[in-house]
Formats: C-alpha cells, sequence, structure tokens
C-alpha cells in the first residue's frame, strides 16, 4: 500500500517540478520564460537609469541603429539623436519617471528578438504605454525601437482629435522640448 502511494506523490511532485513542455524553445536549451526575464530586466534597468539620470547605463540598453519614438508626431529620433537631447537633461540631473505596472514580453521562435508592451505610471503624464522591440546584439538584450505614447480613452478621443487639428491650423510645432 505504501509503494503505490510514494509513486504517486513522487510522480505527482515530479509533475508540478517540471516546466511545461511549451515553455521549451525549439531546438534550444534555454526556457523562453528565463528570456523573458532577462528582457524585462533590461526594461526594468532601463527606466531606473532614466530615474536617476544615469546616460551612460541608459544609452548601454540601446542597439546601435536603435530609434526611439516620443509622445510628440515629431518626436522620432535615431540614438545619436535621442542622445544629445537627453544629454542635456541628464547632465542637469533631471532624468525621467516611468514606473510600470503591467508588461507583457513576447520572443520570436529563435529566441534572438523579442517585444513588449507596458503601461506605465509618470507623476506628469499619469497613464502611459511603452511599446517596442529587442534584439541580442553582441550577447545582450538590446532596446532596437522604444515607443512611449499617451493612451486617450476612447471617450475623450475626438476632443483630442479637434485640438491636435486645431493647433495644426495655427501653425504650431509641438516636440523637442
Amino acid at each position: 500500500m505504501m509503494r503505490p502511494l510514494f509513486g504517486f506523490l513522487l510522480g505527482s511532485l515530479l509533475l508540478v517540478a517540471a516546466p511545461p513542455l511549451e515553455a521549451q524553445a525549439p531546438g534550444s536549451a534555454q526556457v523562453p520564460g528565463t528570456a523573458r526575464d532577462s528582457v524585462s530586466a533590461v526594461l526594468g534597468d532601463f527606466h531606473n537609469a532614466a530615474s536617476h539620470a544615469d546616460f551612460e547605463r541608459y544609452f548601454s540598453h540601446f542597439a546601435r541603429e536603435a530609434v526611439f519614438i516620443g509622445t510628440d508626431a515629431t518626436e522620432r529620433w535615431t540614438v545619436a539623436e535621442f542622445r544629445a537631447y537627453a544629454k542635456r537633461r541628464f547632465d542637469a540631473g533631471d532624468g525621467w519617471t516611468y514606473v510600470p505596472r503591467v508588461r507583457h514580453v513576447y520572443l520570436s521562435a529563435d529566441g534572438n528578438t523579442a517585444w513588449f508592451d507596458e503601461i506605465l505610471d509618470n507623476d506628469h503624464y499619469g497613464t502611459t504605454r511603452s511599446t517596442g522591440v529587442l534584439v541580442r546584439e553582441d550577447g545582450a538584450w538590446r532596446i532596437a525601437q522604444y515607443h512611449l505614447t499617451i493612451p486617450i480613452p476612447n471617450d475623450l478621443a475626438d476632443k483630442v482629435v479637434a485640438m491636435i487639428r486645431e493647433q495644426a491650423k495655427e501653425g504650431a510645432k509641438g516636440g523637442g522640448r
């Protein structure tokens, strides 16, 4: 009687402790959950570096050919352009703080590309969203594209669109803060 019970308990324990089969990347020894955790850690450190105005650490997370897309329609920056913008702010100790609330990370089948979307909180802008793509570059995850947006509730969309159109008519230019 003890033998079948022991076998059942041991088998149950092994089933619970084993990673799910779909977690194993085809042709890879790395479990995607681990890669997702690595991508999430990069994004977390990216936000932390910005919050502390740590210029070198912040920009170490970008791929060589990365693009940063900001909240204004005019804000599409190469890494070099974005570095020039951020340098004077970070040198003055003026970073920006976005606190992740929810993050989703996805991986390509070959495990070399990841994409994400996250909801962030910011003292000035409130709820924001970022999306982006990371690639494996020189053995590390690097941000190839980062896009920051301010989600607009559908009930306010018509008013916001009207305000944007009015600003465009007046010839006002946005961006380049």
